[in-house]
C-alpha cells in the first residue's frame, strides 16, 4: 500500500477525477478529507470509511479564504497532519474571449487558479512544520496547447503549470514536492458543455482519435493512478514537473 498511514486533502473530490483519486488513495491506505461543494461527497465518505481508514467530507468553497482555513483546521483536527494535497477542483466554461462574459472569466480564475493558491498558502505551512509533504495540482494538456472556444479554461491551466513550478522552487528545501498532472480528454461529464459547441459528446468522441492518439477517452482511474504515483515515494525525484497523462494529444507538437 503506497500511501499507508498518509493523510490527504482532495479538492473537488466528490465526483469525476476527484472521486477516482479519493478511491485510489483509500485503496492505497490513505486517510482522506473530501473537500467539495457537492454534498454527494458525504455519501462517498460514508461508503469508503472503515475501522482502519478515515474518509471525511467537508463542504468547501475552495475559492474562499475562510472556507480554506476552515478546511485545513478540520483536516488537522480530524487526521492530525496533512501529508498530501491534491488541488483538483475546477470548472470548464467554454467560450472565446468575445463569447465569455466577465463573470465566467472571473469564476474560472477563482476556482481553477485562486483555489490552488489559497490551498497552498494554508496547507504548505503545516507541511513545513511536519517536515515535508506532497502537492499534486491538476493542470491539463491545455497547459501546453490551446483549443478553440476555451479561452478562460486554457488560460487557467497554463497558469497552474507555472504556479506548480513556482511552488516547487520555493519549497523544495522544506522537503515539499509539487507536481501537476496534465490529462487529456477524460471520460467524465466535465467536458460536456464544451462538447455541445461541436455537436455533442458522441460527435466529439467519434473524432477523438484524431487528436488523442490512444484512440479512446482516458478513464478517471488512469488519472487517479498517476496521482498515486506522484503522491507516493515512487516519485521521490519528481518536483516542479508536469506529467502529461494526455493520451498522446501533445505527442506531435
Amino acid at each position: 500500500m503506497k500511501l499507508l498511514g498518509k493523510t490527504a486533502i482532495v479538492t473537488g473530490g466528490a465526483r469525476g477525477i476527484g472521486e477516482a483519486i479519493v478511491r485510489e488513495f483509500v485503496a492505497e491506505g490513505a486517510h482522506v478529507v473530501i473537500a467539495d461543494l457537492l454534498e454527494s461527497g458525504e455519501d462517498l465518505a460514508a461508503e469508503l470509511s472503515t475501522e482502519d481508514i478515515k474518509v471525511l467530507y467537508r463542504k468547501t468553497d475552495v475559492s474562499s479564504t475562510d472556507h480554506v482555513k476552515d478546511l485545513v483546521h478540520f483536516a488537522l483536527d480530524s487526521l492530525g497532519s496533512i501529508d498530501i494535497l491534491v488541488n483538483n477542483a475546477a470548472v470548464n466554461i467554454p467560450g472565446s474571449v468575445v463569447e465569455l462574459d466577465e463573470e465566467s472569466w472571473d469564476k474560472t480564475m477563482r476556482i481553477n487558479v485562486k483555489s490552488q493558491f489559497l490551498m497552498g498558502k494554508y496547507v504548505i505551512p503545516e507541511m513545513q512544520r511536519q517536515g515535508g509533504g506532497v502537492v499534486v495540482n491538476m493542470a491539463s494538456a491545455n497547459s501546453f496547447v490551446a483549443e478553440p472556444r476555451l479561452s478562460a479554461y486554457v488560460a487557467s491551466k497554463g497558469a497552474i503549470h507555472m504556479l506548480t513550478k513556482a511552488m516547487a522552487l520555493d519549497y523544495a528545501r522544506d522537503h515539499i514536492r509539487v507536481n501537476c498532472i496534465c490529462p487529456g480528454w477524460v471520460d467524465t461529464t466535465f467536458n460536456d458543455a464544451h462538447a455541445e459547441l461541436y455537436g455533442g459528446r458522441e460527435k466529439v468522441l467519434e473524432g477523438l482519435g484524431d487528436v488523442q492518439i490512444i484512440g479512446r477517452p482516458i478513464q478517471p482511474r488512469e488519472i487517479a493512478r498517476t496521482a498515486v504515483f506522484l503522491a507516493s515515494d515512487d516519485s521521490s525525484a519528481f518536483t516542479g514537473g508536469a506529467l502529461l497523462a494526455d493520451g498522446g494529444i501533445t505527442a506531435g507538437i
